[in-house]
């Protein structure tokens, strides 16, 4: 076995990289809690920091799927398109098969410069969850209990206060509301064929209202639909603790650019092209199974430094005084004092 590989299996590398993550997610939560001063006096200024603030952490994730596992993300898309990611608002519709399709997301973000203001459409219950749920409170992020009749005035809301966002932004939106499984996926067909709607084959039926409400509200501010497919290459089957290991995979995105003037405005109507869409996504799916490629031009856009960077940042600011605490523990030679700091790592 090489050295890198070598390092990488090593439990102790997972514990430092868990306790960077951890304790520089924390102090950037508890910086963003004192930029609250900032929001009635300049709620822009407000809005740019903790958007530098977001991608500190989140491209902490990005940086392991990127540099730490070396994962190949290869963009297939329009060459026209191209040029335009990361400088206008879109709304980006991903499906939801993987359990890093998220992460993917984000890479896409981070390679077009919008990872710290990317938004997305998300479960009430992770604005609770420490660093990721607290950062995303900050950000303004779309919070919904998945009960439309209570959600609706919410999201509203939410998205209208989007409107006059000063960064170029990105909304992910899972529009089949959760990841994919065969039982999920028989539940969902039986629901299309007792409501008379077209069967999918590699997809859940999507969640229009939310779709449809998200369009309405920025309208005019958001210029297009990307509408993006994620599938790995020979059957793999990516998971965070893979990506965590340094184990490499080699993913494939689809992205087509669709003019926001060409998704309708009325909310039915609006409904019936989502439905149209992922009928679309559906033969999309079909053609790369059989294939192992999309209807578009392949390209790798270019990796940043900046994830890296950040990340070594941290790891340079919270090493020091966690080897210098534990030097100072072993020249202590108290066996109880050692075991405690053993257990709280181990925790």
């Amino acid at each position: 076995m090489d050295i890198v590989g070598f390092l990488k299996s090593q439990f102790i590398c997972h514990l430092l990289i868990c306790y960077i993550f951890i304790v520089s997610g924390l102090i950037i939560n508890f910086i963003q809690l004192f930029t609250l001063i900032l929001w009635p006096i300049n709620k822009q200024l407000f809005r740019r920091i903790n958007c530098r603030l977001a991608y500190c952490i989140s491209s902490q994730m990005v940086m392991l799927l990127e540099w730490w596992s070396g994962t190949d993300c290869t963009l297939y898309t329009d060459p026209e398109s191209y040029h335009k990611y990361g400088k206008e608002n879109a709304i980006v519709i991903l499906n939801h098969n993987f359990e890093i399709d998220f992460l993917c997301g984000w890479n896409f973000c981070e390679r077009f410069g919008v990872l710290g203001s990317s938004k997305v459409l998300a479960k009430k219950e992770l604005s609770y969850m420490p660093i990721i749920g607290w950062m995303w409170y900050f950000l303004e992020i779309v919070f919904c209990k998945r009960k439309w009749e209570e959600d609706r005035k919410t999201v509203v809301q939410k998205l209208c206060s989007l409107r006059d966002y000063p960064e170029n932004f990105w909304f992910l939106i899972h529009c089949e509301g959760t990841r994919f499984t065969e039982q999920k996926h028989q539940i969902s067909m039986k629901v299309a064929e007792a409501k008379g709607l077209p069967k999918l084959k590699y997809h859940l039926l999507p969640r229009t209202k939310g779709f449809a409400v998200t369009v309405q509200c920025l309208r005019n501010v958001v210029s297009a639909v990307y509408d993006s497919t994620l599938n790995f290459r020979n059957n793999e089957n990516p998971t965070l603790l893979g990506v965590l290991n340094g184990k490499k995979y080699h993913a494939d995105l689809y992205a087509r650019r669709i003019p926001l003037e060409d998704v309708p405005k009325d909310e039915q109507e609006c409904s019936t092209w989502l439905h149209k869409l992922y009928q679309e996504k559906d033969a999309f799916q079909e053609q790369y199974y059989r294939t192992g490629t999309y209807p578009a031009v392949p390209t790798v856009p270019p990796r940043r430094p900046w994830t890296l960077l950040n990340w070594l940042f941290w790891a340079l600011l919270l090493l020091y005084p966690l080897f210098k605490l534990l030097i100072n523990m072993i020249n202590s030679g108290s066996s109880l004092t050692l075991a405690s700091f053993a257990f709280v790592i181990i925790i």
